[in-house]
């Protein structure tokens, strides 16, 4: 049995047979699209894979990300409760860096963010037409 969409030749009773240019089925999206053009296709997913040194540089800021939120949080909230003689104390630094770092670094942050805003728009400029 075939059926003939849009002049496109769609088999139903098998596999195609070798060397024809019938359309395959695209199996993740349902979309039908020649043999050539998915063997591209998977090609090229497999290069955006993440590759290990990728995945151990994600791992690494993650770990950095859950130390620097722990620390941070057991600096703010549950240091003013500990009594200021004890041990916990001097791994710390004083409470007044617990508001000055982040606004640092917030503003770091910004100066950055707007940095590369910049820079972005200034490549991506037109040149003004002379006429």
């Amino acid at each position: 049995m075939q059926k003939s969409f849009n002049h496109v030749k769609v088999c139903c009773a098998g596999p195609p047979a070798e060397g024809s240019r019938d359309l395959q089925i695209h199996p993740a999206r349902r979309i039908y699209k020649p043999e050539e053009e998915e063997e591209q296709e998977t090609s090229a997913h497999s290069s955006e894979m993440a590759t290990g040194v990728d995945q151990a540089v994600g791992m690494s800021l993650v770990v950095f990300s859950l130390v620097l939120f722990t620390y941070y949080s057991v600096w703010v909230i549950v240091l003013p409760f500990v009594d200021s003689g004890h041990v916990l104390h001097q791994y710390f630094l004083p409470r007044e860096y617990s508001v000055i770092l982040p606004g640092i670094a917030a503003v770091i942050l910004l100066l950055c963010i707007g940095a590369f805003t910049a820079v972005i728009m200034w490549k991506s400029r037109k040149p003004k037409k002379v006429d």
